[in-house]
């Protein structure tokens, strides 16, 4: 039997990266999946994609009644929501004396409040027993040039997981975060450093790394549908690292 059969599932950043793989194997898996992000044409294509059980509704995380109007849509033609994968996310590397207000509000508004405001107003749409599925970084435990800013959004939703576990524990709502690595998704295109210094920085970055390789986008979606389905079904507050040993060793 499939491992999300009848359930319905909700992912940010869907249009693309983890969020689209994760949906691709949600949907393969039984689940008919919501995929939210920014840009309808992206959307479109992804729930192309994924075939025909998933729906695309564009809303920005960061703004608050986009989210209203999410789950007002979600809730009239699902009437419910089993999984939520708050993936949706921004990275604006700088080092920390370039660092502008426009930068940390960016991310701040998108990692953080964005994240747990996608969280909050899905609370009356929740299944009791639902699995909700954060979307942390290996940023988060490790103190690396240029990420001050994202680290700490990402430290932030590591704690969430843990909070919201003990807040949600009388419906049964297990929190957990997974927090990739290096994954080859458009983020990492989109880091603000020019193409060439990623690519001259890279073979240093893997070399530290046991499995010395990026990862794919595909690896951190069946670690998302873990946690979605019951094979998890005794883990919750956890942050699960999919990060090829990067930020364990």
């Amino acid at each position: 039997m499939a491992k999300l059969t009848d359930k319905v599932a909700v992912i940010t950043g869907g249009g693309r990266g983890i969020g689209l793989a994760s949906a691709k194997l949600f949907a393969q898996e039984g689940a008919t999946v919501v995929i939210v992000g920014r840009n309808k044409d992206a959307l479109d294509k992804a729930a192309a994609e994924i075939g025909g059980s998933a729906a695309a509704i564009v809303a920005d995380v960061a703004d608050l009644d986009a989210l209203d109007a999410l789950y007002a849509e979600v809730g009239k033609r699902f009437g419910r929501i089993d999984v939520i994968f708050a993936n949706a996310g921004v990275n604006n590397l700088a080092p920390f004396e370039a660092v502008t207000v426009e930068d940390f509000d960016t991310q701040f508004n998108a990692n953080v409040r964005g994240l747990f405001f996608t969280v909050q107003k899905a609370l009356p749409l929740l299944s009791d027993g639902a699995s909700v599925i954060l979307n942390a970084s290996v940023a988060h435990g490790k103190g690396t040039p240029m990420h001050s800013v994202y680290a700490a959004t990402k430290a932030a939703v590591r704690s969430f997981a843990r909070s919201w576990t003990t807040d949600l524990k009388h419906r049964k709502i297990r929190v957990n975060s997974l927090s990739p690595g290096l994954v080859e998704t458009p983020i990492f295109g989109k880091l603000g450093v020019p193409a060439e210094a990623i690519k001259e920085g890279l073979p240093a970055m893997l070399a530290q790394m046991p499995m010395g390789r990026v990862g794919r986008p595909e690896e951190a979606a069946t670690v998302a549908l873990f946690l979605a389905s019951a094979d998890s079904s005794f883990v919750t507050g956890i942050d699960l690292p999919v990060d090829g040993g990067m930020g364990q060793v």
